[in-house]
């Protein structure tokens, strides 16, 4: 609820819900920058922009709790994967601590994200499902963690606006040994789900 409402104010706040986030490579990469918005429009369906979002913390690699307007909310980011450093029961997965610390550390505490929607705004866990991007200088989180080397590809249908660049990043860090693809090589864990 607290999502589609901040939805809503997107429009009213005098931000342009249509205009694309400006890509932004990573210092030390080959400068490549591609689309970052999914496909749709709309203030309330795919492409739809959460403004005023700050990290709280990094859950694990793959998930975050950020405040959105005062209100707390978990946060998946759609189309990677990253290795199992929390979940309960179960033992920690090669590089699972190393893709946690990767994430806190492109996302400290406190950071302004901007959180843009695909097709469906939760999962079966009431997580919000997004693409991450540093409001500072629009840097594609979930895409930076598979250009590094810290996740594998994760596709759920309908939310695939970003497929195809996630399983090249992925290829490209699995052939260049970056990350769990040269320190898990007998134990991908990310290849198992």
């Amino acid at each position: 609820m607290a999502i589609a409402a901040a939805l809503l104010l997107v429009p009213a706040c005098g931000l342009d819900s249509s205009a694309e986030p400006t890509p932004t490579a990573r210092p030390g990469t080959d400068g490549a920058t591609s689309s970052t918005r999914p496909a749709g429009s709309g203030p309330t369906g795919p492409g739809s922009v959460v403004a005023n979002a700050t990290v709280e913390r990094v859950v694990d690699g793959d998930t975050l709790v950020v405040d959105i307007d005062g209100s707390r909310e978990r946060v998946r980011l759609i189309g990677i994967d990253t290795p199992e450093s929390v979940k309960p029961n179960s033992p920690v997965e090669c590089f699972g601590k190393e893709a946690s610390a990767h994430a806190a550390e492109l996302l400290p505490d406190g950071t302004p994200v901007r959180l843009v929607l695909d097709v469906e705004e939760r999962d079966r866990y009431d997580r919000v499902l997004a693409y991450v991007y540093r409001a500072d200088d629009g840097l594609f989180v979930n895409l930076a963690m598979a250009t590094d080397g810290y996740a594998g590809v994760l596709t759920y249908p309908p939310n695939v606006a970003h497929t195809d660049q996630f399983r090249a990043a992925v290829a490209d860090a699995r052939s260049a040994g970056r990350g769990l693809w040269a320190a898990c090589a007998s134990d991908l864990p990310v290849e198992s789900r």
